[in-house]
């Protein structure tokens, strides 16, 4: 603390791991003077932890978020000439939707901003499924951005540093302390940058099961509900989507594999789950916007959401016609008996597509494009044994070996005829 700053760290921890409510203007300080470096990180920790432990009001998220939004720049894209929607992730296997979502939506007039990230352990990341694509770039400047939006209509790119600066670092620091738990701290750093980023509308794929961050619904909802709440009183309009991730979506787990499948998409094809999920958001967008008269399905069907991705992929330098990046190796996973498949679990498969080399362990990492798994069967299909279930490909054959390891247990089978499966949207929250 010094002489300038009103408050004092220390007091604002004790406040917190007493089960106070924090006021507004000691957040707006203690968010300010962390980005400052006044605050220090084992005392920003101290607090994280209090929050994880007792909470915060909605009053008290709503403004740590507001907090976290004011340590950076804000864009702005109120000036182009169609409204702007967004949507967001919490992050699944096999989860590409954003790829032929962006072009989808703005094939319907439209405008996309996607600010992505890259993929941390078993979730994939949207950069590195698009950075397989041969001269594709993510990073943009703000003129970039704004310029594709107006042209091409969708935009998906990396965040750049001046978006809510405060949330990274926080962000590191939650990772090394065991807070990342925490709802409150989850919801605010998801939306203090979508919030910063300057959408109009926006739209929250929030996923539940053994794939995703949230493994029971009730907690799924709870962090849907609080997103919501914190957009809407952000003056953005927001609805979330609550969705099983269970099972992995698709049947390309990976970066390379996973381009390929979104483009099966766009052609008009593609896994019915994919289709379902992509479709059920691009609504949600549109009714957003005021255009629930717009019916998605008719853009895909006519091939314009398909001419939007090759605009855009070119547009950031990327060779749409380029051949995507294979894998070297390959091995191929035997169903062990016969029967229905009843379970695949996603946490399972995305672990095996990981230390295949799909994911990364550190943010240094490199990944290969080609890594990855594809998979033959899904919950409800019948298989016989020895058919292939998936195959897994990597650079390095020496991979496979931990990769099956990880799948030991994923999968059960039924001798039954049919199996039921969980419906895709489980809630709808606004």
């Amino acid at each position: 603390m010094t002489d300038a700053d009103p408050f004092d760290a220390v007091d604002v921890i004790i406040s917190k791991r007493d089960k106070a409510e924090l006021s507004d203007a000691q957040i707006d300080w203690v968010v300010d003077a962390y980005t400052r470096g006044v605050v220090a990180h084992e005392q920003m920790a101290a607090l994280a932890m209090a929050i994880l432990l007792n909470g915060m009001t909605r009053r008290e998220t709503s403004r740590w978020t507001a907090a976290m939004i004011a340590s950076g720049d804000r864009m702005d894209f109120s000036g182009l000439s169609r409204p702007t929607a967004d949507k967001h992730s919490t992050g699944g296997v096999g989860d590409k939707i954003t790829l032929p979502l962006a072009p989808l939506v703005a094939a319907c007039g439209v405008a996309v901003p996607q600010l992505s990230g890259r993929g941390l352990g078993h979730t994939g990341g949207t950069l590195d499924k698009l950075e397989s694509i041969p001269g594709w770039r993510a990073d943009l400047s703000y003129d970039e951005m704004l310029g594709q939006l107006e042209s091409v209509g969708a935009v998906i790119c990396a965040a750049g540093a001046s978006l809510a600066p405060a949330d990274k670092l926080l962000y590191a620091l939650r990772d090394v302390t065991g807070t990342v738990e925490s709802i409150p701290l989850i919801a605010s750093s998801v939306m203090s940058k979508k919030i910063a980023e300057g959408t109009g509308a926006l739209v929250l794929d929030v996923k539940v099961g053994s794939g995703a961050f949230m493994k029971d619904l009730a907690s799924a909802q709870e962090l849907a509900r609080t997103m919501v709440e914190l957009g809407t009183d952000a003056g953005v309009s927001t609805v979330a989507l609550v969705t099983d991730m269970g099972t992995p979506l698709g049947q390309a787990v990976g970066n390379a594999v996973e381009v390929q499948e979104s483009v099966e998409v766009l052609a008009g094809g593609g896994p019915a789950d994919v289709v379902e999920l992509t479709l059920a958001l691009a609504r949600e967008m549109l009714a957003a916007v005021g255009r629930p008269d717009v019916d998605p399905a008719d853009r895909l069907a006519d091939g314009s959401a398909m001419d939007v991705w090759r605009a855009m992929i070119s547009a950031q330098g990327g060779d749409v016609d380029a051949p995507l990046p294979e894998a070297r190796e390959q091995h191929v996973v035997v169903a062990p008996g016969s029967g229905t498949l009843t379970r695949l679990d996603a946490l399972s498969v995305g672990v095996a597509a990981w230390r295949l080399g799909a994911g990364r362990a550190r943010k240094e990492d490199p990944v290969q494009a080609g890594a990855g798994v594809v998979l033959h069967a899904k919950p409800g299909d019948q298989v016989r044994a020895g058919q292939p279930l998936m195959t897994l490909l990597s650079d390095d054959s020496t991979r496979f070996a931990r990769a099956e390891e990880a799948l030991e247990g994923a999968y059960d089978f039924s001798p039954q005829a049919d199996a039921s499966t969980q419906p895709l949207v489980l809630d709808r929250i606004t």
